[in-house]
């Protein structure tokens, strides 16, 4: 019954708002980690393209020239909401749609009624298992985005025909899944794995080398596969230099670049935008001016989790230096099985440990932060406290912090409220952060 009544609503809203997806180009981005980063990467390209337009994410709606902040607790909204803002995206004079898909959105059909054109996956790796029921039917809902590119309409627009396109992370192991399904025109984009390179023979790939993380940046060499990828030794490729830290930034980067590509984007066009990237709103977003580093991510899966410490980790300046993190995990039944992981990570690399609230939902929040615990090592456990009011762990941490320290809040990011059982209660981390060091 609740998947009918999402399957009718579905449909419902794209005919009451004239389906609005038919008279745009539509890139659906999706994956474990990196889909809002490679969101706003790709519309950033499109824009210094000269193209005007709108996407949505789990921390904007863009519409044109308009931005404001997402305001509800999910990252791709109901069909209603999300067909209505297609709609004004095509009042407004836009010529694509950049869409933030979930397998949340998808098992609920939010994405029927709306015409993709191209399919990004950016990773995957163990999330809503227990809402899935498994790992193969989380896969199975991601890979709906893409089989619809083999059956949906063709659109012409403006006089042109517009590709069905797939663009796949062929280092993710399970990128043959999702290359497996038709489409016009396939891409692959990676760091350097000849293996799939030679796999994926169909495929046009797009390589990234030579990956240099500094301080403040990150920067690589993109091959673009039509001549440099055959002979590498003929060119040094193009480039990149983006002033946000990460080798999964370089990653959501090459992502957002091959969509460019498949898009006929020069790489030059590419390169100017993502330079002027300095920051992504709550995806290791710097709180500046203190002695120490305070930095707010979303990150909240144990892969998502590991690569933010591996690169906070090249920040300190000397062994004197602590790395200080602030995390929990949701509640609602949500993913029990990582909450030991992601104790088990942090007293990996984190010299001290603050176990909070992040949304508790119905649970009791001690009983998840008492799981988290379960999976920090013996000998780490002297790292640990426990401070369940997530304001108050913040205040410790920032206290606790010395000249040349990292204090890292994980979890919430741009979320703009914090849920226990049915009461949301507004929240921002970084809105905390400024407020108990006494900015504006």
């Amino acid at each position: 019954m609740i998947s009918f009544y999402h399957y009718f609503s579905a449909y419902l809203s794209a005919l009451f708002y004239g389906f609005p997806s038919r008279k745009l180009t539509v890139i659906g981005v999706t994956g474990t980690n990196g889909k809002s980063t490679t969101v706003l990467m790709i519309t950033r390209i499109l824009e210094r393209a000269g193209f005007m337009v709108g996407s949505v994410s789990s921390f904007w709606y863009k519409i044109g020239e308009h931005e404001k902040s997402n305001p509800l607790h999910m990252t791709m909204p109901g069909p209603w909401q999300l067909q209505k803002l297609l709609r004004q995206m095509v009042g407004a004079g836009c010529q694509y749609a950049v869409l933030e898909v979930t397998s949340e959105g998808i098992k609920q059909f939010r994405h029927r009624g709306i015409n993709f054109d191209v399919a990004v996956l950016t990773n995957l790796s163990p999330e809503h298992i227990e809402a899935h029921g498994g790992f193969e039917k989380y896969r199975a809902a991601k890979m709906k985005l893409f089989a619809g590119l083999e059956y949906s309409r063709r659109k012409t627009i403006i006089g042109g025909k517009i590709a069905k396109t797939s663009v796949v992370n062929l280092d993710d192991k399970n990128a043959d899944y999702f290359l497996r399904f038709g489409a016009d025109k396939k891409y692959g984009f990676g760091i350097g794995n000849k293996e799939l390179r030679i796999k994926n023979k169909g495929v046009k790939m797009i390589e990234a080398r030579d990956i240099e993380n500094k301080e403040d940046s990150v920067s690589f060499f993109v091959f673009d596969g039509s001549t440099s990828l055959a002979t590498p030794s003929l060119s040094r490729g193009s480039l990149f230099l983006i002033p946000i830290i990460g080798n999964f930034n370089a990653n959501n980067a090459l992502a957002a670049t091959t969509v460019a590509i498949s898009q006929g984007i020069n790489l030059d066009i590419a390169i100017a935008a993502l330079k002027k990237i300095t920051g992504i709103p709550g995806r290791m977003e710097f709180i500046q001016k203190q002695p120490f580093y305070v930095i707010v991510d979303l990150a909240h899966t144990p892969p998502a989790i590991e690569k933010v410490y591996q690169a906070v980790k090249k920040l300190l300046k000397s062994i004197d230096n602590k790395i200080i993190t602030v995390f929990g995990a949701a509640g609602g039944g949500r993913d029990h099985w990582k909450r030991p992981e992601l104790g088990r990570l942090a007293a990996r690399y984190c010299d001290k440990i603050i176990l909070t609230n992040e949304d508790p939902y119905d649970e009791n929040p001690q009983k998840i932060v008492d799981e988290i615990f379960g999976g920090i090592f013996q000998e780490a456990q002297n790292k640990v406290e426990q401070i369940l009011d997530r304001r108050q762990a913040i205040k410790h941490a920032l206290k606790s912090a010395m000249p040349g320290d990292i204090v890292l809040l994980l979890g919430k990011g741009t979320e703009p409220n914090m849920v226990f059982a049915d009461k949301k209660i507004p929240w921002d981390d970084r809105v905390v952060v400024r407020e108990e060091l006494g900015q504006k």
